[in-house]
């Protein structure tokens, strides 16, 4: 895809003097750093954790007090675990 873009001439004079340096050209070191920032951003995505609730109204007050443990023992009840 060809499109125009306005670079700054003190930045355009710096990336044709690396493009000569490296023997390469300003297309290959814009599509380069451009490549770059994508993957960078990729990366650096913050995770979110889906909301995944159910209906209802929270813990059965006689479990008002109860350790993790207590609830998942009275989860597995009867369940052969």
């Amino acid at each position: 895809m060809k499109t125009t873009i306005q670079i700054p001439d003190s930045l355009f004079e710096e990336a044709r003097k690396v493009a000569r340096r490296e023997r390469t050209t300003l297309k290959a070191l814009v599509e380069q750093g451009l490549r770059r920032i994508v993957s960078e951003h990729k990366r650096h995505h913050e995770f979110r954790l889906r909301k995944a609730t159910f209906k209802g109204h929270g813990l059965h007050p006689h479990l008002a007090g109860a350790s993790w443990e207590q609830i998942r023992e009275l989860s597995y009840e009867g369940r052969g675990g």
